[in-house]
């Protein structure tokens, strides 16, 4: 796809992410902040490195405005919108890529070099002093058949929170995925290998698999790969990409691309990546909240995982079935205060100010047979707390059972309760 399609798509996306009830769209990117973008890699179907390629353009980096959230315009628990995260700020479009001393070509050249045997097709590219930053895509063809494969660079803060996202696993609890791995090389690297699928809910069985590393010079490096000639819409033509994980780590790890890297400018330093933070605010992450206020319930905990402090989830089971449990935190925003009033125009209203409402709705992940169940409160001081309950394992795998695990009243205690008051209501 070419890319000026590629980014209309990305941002296509990304307004069907975005719901409908007063929220604009530079309120939606400034909330979605830097764990969306690295989360939405793997999720969004393909993560395309087209796309990728434009986190070397801090304007749509900072803003969000490459992967989706959910696609019918609802917040939920894996697509609802980030809370604040530092960003820094917006560089001009032309200040990330480099003098064009490595041009199109030579990078398409470098990537045949380092590919197995077989050949190269279908081929677009740019240099280090093309927009939005270098990268080269293609269909390779082994004999086994063919598949897409594609392949970006960039340059992050090594010590920052962009670099730490793109290098860690998803959470299983909102993706489906056969393997994930993140690990330290011998040079100080950061490495991640990922074997997923295009659609998340796995309704063509095309699949993505992914290489990226992150050096301590701050080089990104990513490259993806799918057993079909083209990331969507194309047949498979094998049972797996044409590169094993050890290829692709190869590829993403060879110094012949360091003189592209090092013709990019240094990307500036970010601010750390903190907790919600809020007067009173202890720092205590969701997850750990919401196992707090479940001690009482005495329900056996299956599992338990996390996307940043701010959204825990906790998978349950009494002996009727697992059930997906979560507690995600949006405080306000310092620039647009009150973002999330238009959200509970209709919601009942506490003695306390808390605005409370609750919902019930099907799953949107692909799940046979899913329900998803809401309580959501409003703080006083602007912050959105929702507590969600579904009735399988995950939204991305069937209904394990008739009804989520906990009582829509009781979700609603969760949601109200004088934990989340002291711990996000000051």
């Amino acid at each position: 796809m070419p890319f000026e399609d590629e980014l209309g798509e990305a941002l296509r996306r990304t307004g069907d992410g975005f719901t409908a009830e007063g929220r604009d769209l530079v309120d939606a990117g400034e909330r979605r902040g830097r764990r969306m973008l690295a989360r939405r890699r793997f999720a969004v179907a393909g993560g395309s490195v087209l796309a990728l390629a434009l986190i070397g353009t801090a304007g749509a980096y900072a803003n969000g405005m490459l992967w989706s959230g959910g696609g019918d315009g609802r917040a939920d628990v894996a697509s609802s919108p980030e809370p604040p995260a530092p960003q820094r700020p917006p560089a001009s479009s032309g200040d990330r890529i480099g003098t064009g001393a490595v041009t199109a070509d030579q990078m398409t050249a470098v990537l045949k070099q380092l590919l197995p045997q077989g050949g190269l097709s279908d081929i677009e590219a740019r240099g280090t002093g093309d927009q939005p930053g270098p990268m080269v895509t293609g269909v390779f063809d082994d004999g086994e058949g063919k598949g897409r494969l594609g392949f970006s660079l960039s340059r992050v803060d090594p010590t920052g929170p962009m670099a730490d996202d793109m290098v860690k696993c998803p959470s299983k609890a909102t993706l489906n995925y056969d393997s994930c791995s993140s690990k330290k090389l011998e040079d100080g690297s950061r490495l991640l290998l990922f074997k997923g699928y295009e659609y998340p809910d796995r309704r063509v069985d095309t699949k993505c698999w992914r290489a990226t590393v992150v050096t301590p010079q701050g080089f990104l490096i990513d490259a993806q790969e799918w057993n079909a000639a083209a990331e969507k819409d194309a047949p498979i033509t094998r049972p797996t990409p044409p590169l094993t994980l050890a290829q692709l780590q190869a590829l993403v790890t060879s110094p012949l691309w360091h003189p592209a890297l090092n013709d990019l400018p240094a990307a500036p330093a970010e601010s750390p990546q903190s907790p919600p933070s809020q007067p009173g605010h202890s720092g205590m992450k969701a997850v750990v909240v919401l196992e707090d206020l479940l001690g009482k319930d005495d329900i056996p905990v299956v599992s338990r995982d996390e996307d940043g402090a701010d959204l825990g989830y906790l998978v349950l089971d009494e002996g009727k079935g697992k059930s997906l449990v979560s507690l995600q935190i949006q405080p306000d925003s310092a620039k647009h205060p009150g973002m999330w009033a238009d959200l509970f125009t209709s919601a009942e209203t506490l003695p306390n100010g808390t605005k409370l409402l609750t919902r019930q709705q099907a799953g949107e992940k692909g799940g046979a047979g899913v329900v998803w169940w809401s309580a959501e409160a409003l703080l006083p001081n602007g912050t959105r707390v929702i507590v969600s309950a579904f009735n399988a394992e995950s939204q991305m795998t069937a209904a394990t059972r008739k009804e989520p695990v906990l009582t829509l009243a009781r979700m609603k205690e969760l949601a109200t309760s004088p934990k989340v008051a002291m711990e996000y209501g000051r």
